[in-house]
C-alpha cells in the first residue's frame, strides 16, 4: 500500500523523509533525514550529522510524502504493529 495522508498514521515510517517540527528538547527541533528505525517510543533518524534518536512523545514531525504532512508524535506513540492492528479493527 502506498503511503498517503489518509494512511500515514498506520504505515511503516521506516524509509520516509522527516523533519522534527517541534520537540520539548530545543536541540532536536529541525533535525531532518530519513527514518531508519522505529520503536514504540522513538524514531531513529539518519541525518548528515549521524543518527539521532528522537522521542515521539511531546514532539511534532513533518513527513514528506511527497508534500509535507504534520503528525503529532503522540498520535504515533505505538509500535508499527500496534498501529496496523488499530487500522484493521477500524475497518471491521
Amino acid at each position: 500500500m502506498k503511503v498517503n495522508v489518509s494512511n500515514l498514521l498506520y504505515h511503516n515510517l521506516v524509509g520516509l523523509e522527516v523533519r522534527v517540527a517541534f520537540s520539548t528538547d530545543p536541540t532536536q527541533i529541525g533535525v531532518e533525514g530519513r527514518v531508519i528505525d522505529e520503536t514504540t517510543k522513538t524514531l531513529l533518524i539518519s541525518t548528515t550529522d549521524g543518527d539521532k534518536m528522537i522521542p515521539k512523545q511531546n514532539s511534532k514531525f513533518a513527513f514528506y510524502i511527497p508534500h509535507e504532512v504534520s503528525v503529532e508524535g503522540n498520535a504515533i506513540l505505538l509500535s508499527p504493529e500496534e498501529r496496523l492492528k488499530r487500522l484493521q479493527r477500524r475497518r471491521h
